[in-house]
């Protein structure tokens, strides 16, 4: 009964950082009212303060007052809607970035 309770809990171990990698995900966030050059790091450090966020990459690709924020976190602790919340009530309203289709 005892090797059948420790196969179970080997297991079980195997498939935790299996479970743990597939709650994680990506998101680009376009990010509004950031023209300034202290923006884009506030915007990331805010970002980084979300629980469950694992990393953020903020760049501001067309020179204008937005920033792209790319955003990895643990879909178990965070969401899409939790991080344009955190960016939004730090003065920076945020929306899920648009992905042109291939056509």
């Amino acid at each position: 009964m005892m090797h059948k309770a420790a196969a179970v809990l080997a297991f079980g171990l195997l498939l935790s950082p299996l479970a743990a990698q597939a709650a994680e995900q990506t998101v680009v966030l376009d990010v509004h009212h950031a023209g300034c050059v202290l923006c884009g790091p506030i915007v990331q450090s805010t970002l980084e303060h979300v629980k469950g966020v694992r990393a953020v990459h903020v760049t501001q690709p067309n020179g204008n007052a937005d920033v792209t924020a790319t955003v990895t976190f643990d879909a178990a602790q965070a969401s899409p809607a939790t991080l344009i919340k955190a960016t939004t009530d730090h003065g920076y309203p945020a929306e899920l970035a648009t992905v042109a289709s291939k056509s």
